[in-house]
């Protein structure tokens, strides 16, 4: 998945499921990585760090 992709993947999801967009990103890396998969966890990490990015800095 090139870099297009992931941040169009991050929008999507983000656009689906709001600010638990950002925790579900990290649930499927920590998954693919239980599963032995570094290179899909790679990934979700990747959409989760976009993710992160779309929702902009946090209120304290």
């Amino acid at each position: 998945m090139d870099h297009k992709d992931l941040v169009q993947y991050a929008r999507s999801l983000y656009d689906a499921h709001g600010d638990k967009a950002e925790a579900e990103a990290a649930r499927k890396a920590a998954a693919s990585r239980d599963a032995g998969d570094a290179q899909d966890a790679e990934k979700w990490d990747k959409i989760r760090r976009h993710i992160s990015e779309l929702r902009g800095p946090r209120a304290t």
